[in-house]
């Protein structure tokens, strides 16, 4: 390579570098995009019905807060109340399950006692993972002022984003070349789509399944009902792995009363993730967001391991823009359109040198040509 080519290279492993460095600063970026692209989109609902744009985006702001307000006046003091009550049954809770199991181990042949598992085991074997994917999520909530700083950020960010939106798109678009900014601009407003249907399809599915897990647990007498309902909506902001977690303490509870009430009540989880993921999903997503299993549960990994207990929420939007810049830009724009080219410069050949191009298309016959042409006047009759 020569010196060019050298400099170049090591300017991308720089770039590489430092977008490494700061990636937690760009994951709240994303957050704060994620929230103003939701607020832009509420306050244009607002101004197709008459309103002005100033008018229309206060008032997007002012139902947000009056949400996350209610929300933390109604729900989070006897959430914090029951809270605190999880904490000493769910391990009480573990306890009896290990003593079932113990008492199964007397009851069962001796050849299959050692296939019996073991709670205490499968805990010491899963503590290392656990404490990988939970030690960033602790190490973020450990510090208030930390999570008080980026959550400013995130606000102000948004703040930022949402009073001149078009302004921030323009100088995004100018970062690509003239040819290619109009295809630029119809990928922002898929992704500006995605993103909308991602934020209303998990408001209204985490509100569905905080419900109907409140309900159900409040009917079978499970202790601590509101707590495990709330927890339940906000781990199904985890795809796959929010419904597995969300399950553990309410079946833990529910063994301090018998085994058949936590069999209830893992029937009754499996129910409303059933409900869930065939009619709620479905309906309000209006299959916005088709990605594979495999890839969502990839993607988590994937973001948990690199940003994350922040990434882990941010993994499933995240995931959808990831996916609408490689299929509109690597797989339509690049790989459809690699062999064409070729295929047409390839057909151009082979009709050159046909041997029907050596045919003289030109008819010496009158009836060819018009006696008058166009661009010739007709003669003027005297």
């Amino acid at each position: 390579m020569n010196l060019g080519q050298w400099i170049g290279l090591i300017a991308i492993v720089l770039c590489l570098y430092i977008l490494w460095q700061i990636r937690q600063v760009l994951l709240l970026m994303f957050a704060a995009v994620v929230l103003a692209t939701t607020l832009n989109r509420l306050a244009k609902r607002f101004q197709s019905s008459g309103l002005k744009r100033g008018f229309a985006v206060f008032l997007s702001v002012t139902i947000f807060f009056a949400g996350v307000v209610c929300f933390f006046w109604l729900i989070v003091p006897p959430f914090a109340q029951q809270f605190q009550e999880l904490t000493y049954r769910v391990p009480q809770g573990f306890a009896r399950f290990n003593s079932w199991l113990q008492q199964l181990e007397t009851l069962v042949p001796q050849q299959l006692a050692p296939y019996i598992p073991n709670l205490n085991d499968l805990i010491a074997q899963a503590q290392p993972f656990v404490n990988e994917i939970l030690g960033s999520s602790f190490a973020f909530v450990s510090g208030s002022l930390e999570v008080l700083l980026k959550i400013l950020l995130v606000l102000v960010l948004t703040g930022m984003f949402l009073a001149d939106p078009q302004a921030y798109r323009r100088l995004f678009i100018r970062l690509f070349p003239s040819f290619y900014r109009p295809r630029i601009d119809g990928i922002l407003d898929k992704c500006e789509l995605s993103l909308e249907g991602w934020i209303t399809g998990t408001f209204i599915t985490t509100i569905v399944v905080g419900l109907l897990s409140v309900i159900g647990l409040s009917v079978l007498g499970v202790k601590a009902a509101l707590a495990l309902g709330v927890l339940a909506g906000f781990l199904n902001l985890i795809p796959n792995l929010g419904p597995t977690l969300s399950v553990v303490p309410a079946i833990a509870i529910a063994l301090l009363d018998s085994p058949w009430k936590a069999l209830i009540v893992l029937l009754l989880y499996l129910v409303i993730q059933q409900i869930d993921a065939n009619f709620v999903t479905p309906t309000v997503m209006a299959h916005q967001l088709s990605l594979l299993p495999a890839v969502t549960l990839i993607s988590q990994l994937f973001f948990v391991t690199f940003f994350g207990f922040l990434g882990l929420f941010l993994a499933l939007p995240l995931t959808v823009v990831a996916k609408i810049w490689l299929q509109e830009v690597l797989i339509k724009d690049v790989l459809d359109e690699w062999g064409n080219s070729h295929r047409q410069e390839t057909e151009l050949v082979i009709i050159s040198q046909s041997p029907m191009s050596d045919i003289d298309w030109s008819v010496d016959n009158k009836t060819s040509e018009p006696e008058h042409p166009i661009d010739e006047p007709l003669p003027q009759e005297e």
